[in-house]
């Protein structure tokens, strides 16, 4: 899965680094961006990916996209859902944004 998965340190870096080249893609339901979020992120909810990869691909033009879900397992789906739509440069955070929050913001709200 290495190809698929990024680690949150890297994502971290990465935003660090050149904010302007990365687009999150939170994929989590509406109850779960509720109770927290990473600022900036993009909401599409998983069962909406597939049908808006065209949208994503826009959006995201030749910047990094960067999915996360709640621990990781949903997103990696959904990056090989955008990638088999044509959006080859996804991944999927490793660990989502439960591990986002214990490894790099505290202050996003775990559940």
């Amino acid at each position: 899965m290495a190809d698929l998965e990024i680690t949150p340190e890297d994502v971290k870096r990465l935003l660090t680094q050149s904010p302007e080249a990365v687009l999150l893609v939170d994929c989590r339901r509406d109850d779960e961006v509720a109770i927290c979020a990473i600022v900036g992120a993009l909401h599409v909810p998983l069962q909406e990916i597939a049908h808006r990869a065209d949208d994503i691909l826009d959006e995201a033009g030749e910047r990094v996209v960067i999915v996360y879900c709640h621990h990781g397992v949903r997103s990696v789906g959904a990056v090989a859902m955008l990638k088999a739509s044509g959006v080859a440069n996804a991944r999927s955070m490793a660990g989502g944004i439960d591990a986002w929050s214990t490894r790099i913001d505290p202050a996003v709200p775990t559940y």
